[in-house]
């Protein structure tokens, strides 16, 4: 009897210690097939609440205002097939500090023909394009692709340069709607601004953030300076694209951010729709934007300079360290080493507001200068000329 037990007592206890290995090697070897049971398991106790949806937007969504605007702005390729270097404005290779960069997309080398990618914003109902200068210069060929899926080429009724705004046509039937401007007086600092356009390529996307400055100038990036300054995510591709209100207005067309390594680190700036509309409108007027001129090279007064003239550290102006020989100002009576200090009566505290003092009266308007001349205080009237194009920017 005893012997029976022991038996049958021995063979579930190799039974017992057959299954205890099957399953340390199951576990260690195939987890998941125990996983997949242990789940199965675990389905069937789960309880899940799902939201219901009314179809109404989210409070603080901003899609009405992009669902207006978004179809308006459209992305712009462009084809260059000479060999020419291609002006890159606004970086430095040989620099590791921050750099603005412009948002072009990634282009091959220069011995190849070459392409780039931007934005651009459909501003009327005949088909006029606003976007940047830089995107467009050079180019050979210029195609427009609409937010309809269309491509269509796309003609350069003119370009400024020193604004870095340029107005294309195109010409196509049933085309979106354009997008409605709004008013630089109706944008604040801290205002929520979305920003509309092709990053990288890959297609038309929205970003947003606030408006972090405005009137922003003496940065460097264009001659003619009055930014937008904001914060929302923009990055190559997005060149000459929207930055709209939360109306879906058009406020600024953007155009560089500093970065040092080419991509969005929360400083971009957009060209003012007041300035860019001022610009269209001399464009479609004349072909081409015209400016005052009196050919004096400025320069700003430092510290050291004003020890040198022997003028008290107080005195704000500009100095004019040279005068072009025959022109305005040389006409008008300036001579070389004048500080320049009101032009028609408003104070000229620097080379860039001299710029675009001047810059607003038209040629063959007189200008009112008042000068110091060694310690003497002149007044002068000088006739405005046009101010000469830019010359071409290379790297």
């Amino acid at each position: 009897m005893n012997s029976s037990l022991n038996k049958y007592w021995l063979l579930f206890a190799q039974a017992v210690t057959i299954m205890l290995a099957a399953l340390f090697i199951v576990a260690t070897l195939k987890p998941e097939w125990l996983s997949d049971s242990r789940m199965n398991s675990l389905v069937d106790t789960v309880s899940l609440k799902e939201s219901g949806y009314d179809g109404q937007l989210s409070p603080g969504s901003y899609h009405d205002a992009v669902k207006r605007s978004m179809p308006a702005v459209v992305n712009i390729f462009t084809s260059k097939t000479s060999n020419k270097p291609r002006a890159r404005k606004g970086t430095n290779p040989n620099s590791a500090d921050p750099l603005f960069k412009f948002f072009f997309g990634d282009q091959p080398p220069e011995e190849e023909p070459s392409s780039s990618l931007g934005s651009g914003v459909l501003v009327s109902p005949e088909g006029y394009i606003l976007t940047n200068h830089h995107v467009i210069s050079d180019a050979d060929e210029i195609d427009v692709a609409l937010s309809d899926g269309r491509k269509v080429k796309a003609q350069v009724i003119g370009s400024d340069p020193e604004t870095d705004i340029a107005v294309l046509k195109i010409e196509a039937k049933q085309l979106p709607t354009p997008i409605t401007l709004g008013k630089v007086e109706s944008v604040h600092v801290g205002d929520v601004v979305l920003a509309i356009g092709n990053p990288f390529g890959v297609g038309q996307t929205v970003t947003s953030g606030i408006v972090s400055a405005l009137g922003r100038d003496h940065v460097g990036i264009n001659t003619f300076e009055n930014f937008i300054q904001t914060d929302a995510a923009i990055n190559p591709g997005n060149s000459g694209g929207a930055l709209i209100d939360t109306r879906g207005n058009l406020i600024g067309i953007n155009t560089a951010i500093y970065s040092n390594n080419g991509g969005s680190m929360g400083i971009g700036f957009a060209i003012p729709i007041n300035l860019a509309k001022q610009v269209m409108e001399s464009i479609l007027s004349n072909g081409s934007v015209t400016r005052g001129w009196i050919g004096v090279e400025p320069q700003n007064l430092s510290k050291e300079l004003l020890e040198s003239l022997g003028l008290p550290n107080s005195t704000q102006g500009v100095l004019l360290s040279g005068v072009l020989e025959g022109g305005p100002a040389a006409k008008g009576g300036v001579k070389p080493g004048d500080v320049l200090i009101t032009v028609n009566g408003n104070p000229t505290k620097d080379v860039r507001q001299l710029l675009n003092q001047i810059a607003q009266i038209a040629p063959g308007n007189d200008a009112k200068l008042k000068i110091l001349r060694k310690d003497k205080e002149l007044e002068l009237t000088v006739q405005t000329g046009k101010r000469p194009k830019p010359k071409k920017m290379t790297q």
